[in-house]
């Protein structure tokens, strides 16, 4: 069983036996302007060792290059216009122009300046890992107050901690909002790719992944197809497979990462998207 499964199934269970109902006005709606609301638990904290598998599920097809494809959008285009995305989950959120105004890949190209030099978030994290790999400030932070009213979605995945510990680099994301059905596994494939290229281009090897979840949601028209998805019976993980001759993080294409053995359950329902 993948351990991403059983810690998926875990959490939904805890949110749907135990969290709380949402029953007063809430900001998200459907498309049919119902208003969206949850329950919901507050603090969920998950680790998955990156040493032992890929956090990937089997409940249901995580489309793992799509997620690249975001992924490497923000961390190495560092761009906030969705023309520059090859998938089109942004769209909504655009304007005219194709612009998300000053959030994500715009805040971490934006530069600051330190006793080293001027750097922006991604640069400082690479020069550290591999001048400094014993500092405790090894951090990224996307949640800047003063450019929230310019951004057209405040950031739900906000802020990455790294920390080595021999030639073991391991990671925190700390995320202010996760939809569980949607992006929950989205998000940890992702940042465990993160964590990797950052890992592979350090000389580094990747160890845990700590997932910590301010308010993890289930929608209420998701209920029920998280109940019948978390009754599938789970798959052995798959091999998750990184370039190993990539040196560079801004080498890193969506083909330099792929997975072997990945087999996932049929789930074919249609899943209603809050906005």
């Amino acid at each position: 069983m993948s351990c991403a499964d059983m810690i998926f199934i875990q959490n939904c269970r805890e949110i749907l036996d135990t969290g709380i109902r949402e029953t007063g006005e809430v900001r998200p709606r459907w498309e049919d302007g119902s208003p969206a609301r949850t329950v919901k638990k507050f603090g969920i904290v998950n680790r998955y060792d990156l040493a032992k598998e890929f956090p990937i599920m089997t409940l249901r097809r995580t489309y793992l290059k799509s997620a690249i494809d975001e992924l490497l959008w923000i961390w190495q285009e560092k761009s906030n216009n969705v023309r520059d995305l090859r998938t089109r989950i942004w769209d909504k959120w655009a304007d005219g122009d194709g612009s998300i105004g000053k959030a994500y890949g715009y805040q971490l190209k934006l530069r600051h300046h330190y006793k080293e030099g001027d750097f922006d978030q991604v640069d400082r994290v690479l020069f550290d890992l591999k001048n400094n790999p014993s500092s405790r400030r090894i951090m990224t932070n996307i949640y800047n107050f003063e450019d929230l009213s310019e951004m057209a979605l405040y950031p739900c995945a906000y802020s990455m901690t790294f920390n080595v510990s021999g030639d073991t680099l391991n990671a925190i994301l700390n995320q202010r909002s996760q939809d569980m059905l949607t992006a929950n596994n989205w998000n940890v494939c992702q940042y465990a790719v993160l964590t990797h290229m950052f890992a592979l281009v350090s000389g580094l090897s990747a160890g845990e992944l700590v997932h910590v979840i301010a308010d993890a949601h289930i929608y209420d028209r998701h209920v029920p197809l998280v109940e019948k998805m978390i009754k599938n019976e789970p798959k052995d993980p798959p091999k998750f497979m990184i370039d190993p001759e990539v040196s560079d993080f801004y080498d890193f294409t969506r083909d330099s990462f792929s997975l072997e053995n990945y087999n996932c359950c049929e789930f074919s329902d249609a899943i209603p998207v809050a906005l």
